[in-house]
């Protein structure tokens, strides 16, 4: 068998994330670091993963 690709490539960044913002009293201005790599992670893998269809609210959170 050859390698095969995570069905949720973007998982451990969307759990990095929700750690993070457990941490930090949900305060998603405290986690810009992890949210920028579930970004980068969701336009690697151009949105394909499940974790990708929360980036836009953490986005909005954390701008305010």
């Amino acid at each position: 068998m050859g390698e095969r690709k995570s069905k949720e490539p973007c998982k451990k960044e969307a759990c990095d994330i929700q750690a993070c913002l457990t941490k930090n009293n949900f305060m998603p201005q405290r986690c810009l670091r992890v949210i920028e790599l579930l970004q980068s992670c969701c336009e690697r893998c151009k949105y394909n993963s499940t974790h990708c269809g929360s980036l836009s609210g953490l986005l909005e959170m954390s701008a305010k």
